[in-house]
């Protein structure tokens, strides 16, 4: 994993690019410790910079920006392709040569025997860019579930894109105004829905979408979007397809030229990859985790006796409330974009990278593939209420106004906004998974923007999540809530949060359960059994999970973030001039404004 920019131009800042592709690279140093590079094309409309975390040949011929021999094709890539290895045999098989042991330079045959149709054969994650000095087209892409990140900008002639919003930022071109959209969409949600960031004129890249450039014109297209379908299977069937497509996935992960760990939550997901990596893997396991002197909150001892059970090389790490506090300023210097969530990412990625690790597997992904949520049942009940309310217009309506005006919790305000719209599983999910309503937002939103007019799009359907409300005829509302996990909560925050505070410590976040191969494979499973309360298919598909770990009740990985922001962490989280109306007094609402805050004014100097 690495840190990618470029810059594509026919403008004046052509005779500016090295100064401006070192501030990109000085941005992005803390993704790529061990290289780093820089090209050039000789009519300078193109810069490439890399800075490289050495996974795979760690010897120099691994060096990026890198070309085929030719000097026609070059490449800036950030991620890992776990099918390399098969890819190369493929191409060598048709006369190609190759001068390193990496995953870049496959791409770069593949890509050159294959254009755009490339990505399609490439299982991993990534973002990358390829110039063809010949054509003098640039290709930029982003792989399916939007695993790593890619954000661009875009000025007349001139595109600008990186790894992260930071390294943009740092050439100074764009003008820092923050987006309406973005931040409507991060009081919302939690954090920011792409292709929105919080800057104006700066988007996110969305997954399983591609970029090309040419002559100053820019196109996008969609190669690959979630879908599910059902098929006539048993349940004895549907376990054997679950474990043969877990087993695969994560022999794949494991494909690295320095030692892998594994975060261990003691959850069911980190735990199911900890058992199969024991059925794949020969040798130790270096397993990690966070423990809290707070028993409420402490799952560091269960954690132990899952390392025991396994028989791995387990680290933990307690954080207390002045430890976090400590680490604080460093995960609030290495936000990109704020969310409400990545703390805790932050704090295991440390102990990781402590002790020498630069591979992790996390068990991010299961509760969005095997209904882990409640939102797998909350969502569809609001949806079949919501619909026999329908029938009452316009009472319902009248009610939901009542109670996103005047409901005395959030939640409740949240549901009022659900009864004012059509029922659809994306506003059931928006209102359940919320953290401020929509007049909160909208309130919030102004108040950032009070010295201009600001306008949103009326229609809650469209504008800021535009591509959660795309009906795509799924079999059911329960396999319509998976899609909306994995493509807004699970990309937008969990991978997204993942990526960053992951590097942050030159640290590789690998995600199993998030892999491409693996939801293609499990994706015709009807619902009902794919979807079963408590994961029971995926329990069932990893008969090595013991007892004690399948029967314990289901809770999320969380700090006591609310005892430590009431206390221990207040000054970081100061009263807010935003009245009385808007309540703070839940944690993550209070965190979501204090976290924006500080990155603002960092941002905007």
């Amino acid at each position: 994993m690495c840190g990618i920019a470029g810059i594509l131009t026919k403008t004046e800042i052509k005779n500016s690019l090295e100064t401006l592709m070192l501030r990109m690279q000085t941005a992005l140093q803390h993704r790529g410790p061990d290289d780093q590079g820089i090209y050039i094309s000789p009519d300078r409309e193109v810069a490439f910079a890399h800075t490289r975390l050495s996974i795979l040949d760690l010897s120099a011929a691994g060096h990026q920006p890198m070309s085929t021999p030719d000097g026609r094709y070059w490449i800036t890539f950030n991620g890992e392709i776990y099918n390399f290895l098969e890819l190369r045999q493929t191409l060598e098989a048709k006369g190609e040569k190759f001068y390193s042991q990496t995953d870049t330079e496959v791409i770069l045959k593949l890509y050159q025997q294959q254009g755009a149709e490339c990505v399609n054969n490439l299982r991993g994650m990534f973002a990358f860019a390829i110039w063809d000095n010949q054509e003098q087209t640039c290709f930029i892409a982003r792989d399916a579930l939007g695993i790593k990140p890619l954000y661009y900008w875009q000025s007349g002639s001139t595109l600008i894109f990186a790894s992260e919003l930071r390294a943009i930022l740092a050439t100074k071109l764009p003008s820092i105004a923050l987006s309406p959209e973005g931040l409507y969409g991060y009081l919302v949600s939690g954090s920011v829905p792409e292709p929105h960031t919080l800057i104006a004129g700066i988007h996110c890249l969305e997954a399983g979408h591609w970029l090309r450039w040419q002559a100053g014109n820019l196109r996008k297209q969609q190669y690959w979007q979630i879908n599910f379908t059902s098929e006539a299977i048993s349940l004895t069937e549907a376990k054997e397809k679950v474990r043969n497509a877990l087993i695969d996935s994560i022999e794949h992960h494991f494909i690295s030229d320095v030692p892998v760990g594994i975060f261990l939550s003691g959850g069911i997901d980190s735990t199911s990859i900890v058992a199969l990596a024991r059925q794949t893997q020969k040798g130790s396991l270096r397993t990690y985790s966070i423990a809290f002197e707070e028993d409420e909150w402490n799952e560091g001892e269960l954690a132990q006796k899952i390392a025991k059970e396994f028989d791995t090389d387990h680290t933990e790490y307690k954080v207390t409330a002045s430890l976090g506090k400590e680490l604080l300023p460093k995960f609030l210097g290495s936000i990109d974009q704020p969310s409400i969530d990545g703390f805790n990412t932050f704090c295991v990625s440390q102990i990781a990278h402590k002790d020498g690790t630069k591979v992790v597997l996390s068990g991010l992904g299961g509760d969005e593939l095997f209904g882990g949520y409640k939102t797998f049942q909350q969502v569809p009940k609001m949806v079949r209420l919501g619909q026999q309310l329908q029938k009452i217009q316009p009472i319902s309506t009248s009610i939901g106004k009542g109670l996103a005006s005047w409901g005395k919790s959030p939640r409740t305000q949240r549901l009022g906004d659900f009864l004012q719209q059509k029922p659809t599983t994306a506003a059931a999910y928006r209102s359940f998974r919320g953290i401020f309503s929509q007049r909160e937002a909208w309130k919030i939103t102004q108040h950032y923007f009070k010295d201009s007019s600001v306008q949103l799009p009326n229609s809650w359907e469209r504008g800021v999540f535009q591509n959660t409300s795309i009906s795509t005829n799924l079999p059911s509302l329960e396999d319509e809530v998976s899609r909306l996990e994995l493509s807004c909560y699970m990309r937008n925050q969990l991978l997204r949060d993942g990526d960053v505070m992951s590097m942050a410590w030159g640290l590789e976040l690998r995600v199993p359960l998030v892999d491409r191969a693996l939801l293609e494979t499990i994706s015709s499973i009807p619902s009902k059994m794919r979807l079963a309360p408590g994961k029971q298919l995926l329990i069932q598909a990893v008969s090595e999970l013991p007892s004690w770990v399948v029967n314990r009740p289901k809770r999320g990985f969380f700090f006591p973030f609310q005892e430590w922001i009431e206390k221990d962490w207040s000054d970081y989280f100061p009263n807010h001039e935003l009245g009385t109306d808007i309540n703070l007094i839940l944690w993550y609402r209070n965190w979501s404004l204090a976290i924006f805050q500080h990155w603002w004014n960092e941002i905007s100097g």
